[in-house]
């Protein structure tokens, strides 16, 4: 049973996790180098991630720059920057490419925060499905006499509890995540 609970626990923290990692790749008006990890360059027929490719630095609070370890490929990151959904036009000076971050308009901060909105309510949805699960198993375990009718209102409020617990977590991350996104 607790066993059970655990394992409950531990795909509800993975989901926090996956959406903080998410969170890193939302560009707040600041140069991230995150917002580059879902960006892949075909190098030599094979997609390769950029930070794979090259060194990947903040030079200012609103500039990145890339700096590949092969200078021929310059233009294909150049290509793969301009295809992705960034929105940023790339600087090419011939060795290094840079990133200018413009300040966010109101309307792409609303959007941004929207967007935060739904994976926030993504990783609820992802939680309250590991909880159904694992109150599933409970009630079978109860079915098949392993546990006690109890036993099955106990564990389905320390599932409740779990679920609460994470549910709120993701408040906190998106509230703090569009704070970010709003602040000027």
């Amino acid at each position: 049973m607790k066993e059970k609970i655990k394992l409950a626990e531990a795909s509800m923290s993975k989901a926090v996790d996956k959406l903080k990692h998410e969170f890193t790749t939302i560009r707040a008006g600041r140069a991230n180098p995150a917002v580059l990890e879902k960006v892949s360059v075909d190098y030599y027929g094979t997609p390769t991630p950029i930070n794979q490719m090259a060194a990947i630095s903040v030079s200012e609070a609103r500039i990145l720059v890339i700096q590949p370890w092969d200078v021929s490929s310059l233009k294909p990151i150049e290509k793969a920057i301009l295809a992705s959904d960034i929105g940023i036009t790339p600087t090419n000076d011939g060795k290094v490419i840079r990133l200018v971050f413009p300040q966010l308009t109101e309307d792409r901060r609303k959007e941004l925060c929207k967007t935060i909105k739904k994976y926030g309510e993504d990783t609820k949805v992802a939680i309250r499905s590991v909880r159904r699960d694992a109150i599933e198993k409970f009630k079978t375990m109860k079915k098949n006499s392993e546990i006690s009718e109890d036993d099955l209102k106990v564990c389905e409020k320390d599932i409740q509890n779990l679920t609460d617990k994470y549910c709120d977590a993701v408040d906190a991350l998106v509230a703090d995540k569009e704070k970010e996104v709003m602040s000027i």
